[in-house]
């Protein structure tokens, strides 16, 4: 039978990691791209060097680490750069992705967790998408005290992703973290609803 591919994304503090512990615990494979990408940028010798082409020896550190607020700086508020670094890091972490999916081909399913999940086009790879959404100041204020980061600084994040209504207008599912709704009973309603679309047939890639 068919290993179904489902992504889960949402805007920044929207709550995913939380939503993927769940499915963790119901046994689904979770994949984290932000997490992997960061590790090829500090592992995989070709992306280092393409990162080191493109924005300078600075962009690591004498010790050989990713030199992160080097380059958050460079490409915060300059597109073309973060088109740039983009270009580099998601089309290495599609490949790491792929190959993850083949260790777990037996399993009914399992989930990429990506922030950036439909302005990579990574979607297309998928069979259904989840969407996390959340009120705007639930999520500011969870970053603020994540990150301890500035409020400006998130504003500008948000900016830089797509909107709420167009991540919810694509979605085939959304979970509702606004501290109303059960998170735990949504999770288990799409679980059970993608073990039965599952046994239903062949779903085809959104791409």
């Amino acid at each position: 039978m068919q290993h179904l591919r489902i992504g889960i994304t949402g805007g920044i503090g929207a709550g995913k990691s939380t939503i993927c512990k769940i499915f963790g615990r119901l046994g689904v494979p979770i994949y984290d791209a932000d997490t992997r990408a960061k590790w090829l940028m500090h592992n995989d010798k070709d992306i280092k060097q393409a990162i080191t082409d493109s924005f300078g020896w600075d962009s690591y550190t004498r010790k050989d680490e990713l030199n992160k607020e080097y380059l958050a700086k460079v490409v915060f508020n300059n597109e073309e750069k973060l088109k740039v670094l983009n270009g580099i890091v998601h089309p290495a972490v599609k490949n790491d992705y792929q190959t993850w999916t083949l260790e777990y081909k037996e399993e009914p399913y399992s989930i990429k967790e990506a922030a950036l999940l439909f302005e990579s086009d990574a979607y297309l790879n998928l069979h259904k998408v989840i969407v996390v959404n959340s009120p705007i100041e639930t999520r500011i204020e969870r970053i603020m005290k994540r990150d301890h980061v500035k409020r400006e600084d998130i504003l500008k994040r948000i900016e830089n992703q797509t909107t709420d209504r167009e991540r919810m207008s694509r979605a085939d599912w959304v979970i509702y973290n606004d501290g109303v709704n059960s998170l735990i009973s949504q999770a288990m309603d799409v679980h059970h609803n993608i073990l039965k679309m599952r046994e239903s047939g062949v779903i085809q890639f959104k791409g």
